[in-house]
């Protein structure tokens, strides 16, 4: 999922904690089933599946529709020296939307691929988890706080997943 224009919103806790908060809920409320998962300023890439496969894209719309909105909400509330700015943003692309919402904060669709092999899934998450690594914010995977690879080297992560590898 991407944010409309790339623009770089999680940059702030404040913004990344309502992904994670909402990632939670999805596990614990809807079923959601995450293997792997990075948020990154202006993206979040999630390996998941639902436990009732025909809902998945139920809750991946909703996921959206809740987070855009809060986050919205949280930019006209919280401190924010790009409040004028993101809103401008938000609002711009909205205006290209068939729908009446003022503001549009994820980019239309997703770029679901469907992991049929072990090695798909290996690459999938190999990509996922080195994106901050690539970005050079980390060095090393398992360092960057919003992934799931913290989980696969055996820390603490902030969002509990299902272990693809036991």
């Amino acid at each position: 999922m991407t944010v409309v224009d790339w623009v770089d919103v999680f940059t702030r806790p404040v913004y990344k904690d309502i992904i994670a908060d909402s990632l939670k809920f999805c596990q614990e409320k809807k079923g959601l089933i995450v293997y792997g998962w990075v948020l990154m300023t202006n993206h979040l890439h999630l390996l998941v599946q639902a436990e009732e496969r025909e809902k998945l894209g139920d809750i991946i719309r909703d996921f959206k529709r809740f987070t855009a909105n809060n986050i919205i909400k949280a930019v006209q509330t919280e401190p924010e020296s790009r409040k004028e700015w993101l809103l401008h943003k938000f609002e711009w692309n909205a205006k290209f939307k068939s729908s009446h919402e003022h503001y549009q904060f994820w980019q239309p669709g997703n770029h679901a691929k469907e992991c049929l092999t072990a090695d798909f899934i290996h690459q999938k998450l190999d990509y996922i988890h080195d994106n901050p690594v690539r970005m050079g914010i980390v060095e090393y995977p398992e360092e960057y706080l919003y992934s799931s690879a913290r989980n696969y080297s055996r820390k603490k992560g902030i969002i509990e997943i299902t272990d693809l590898f036991g």
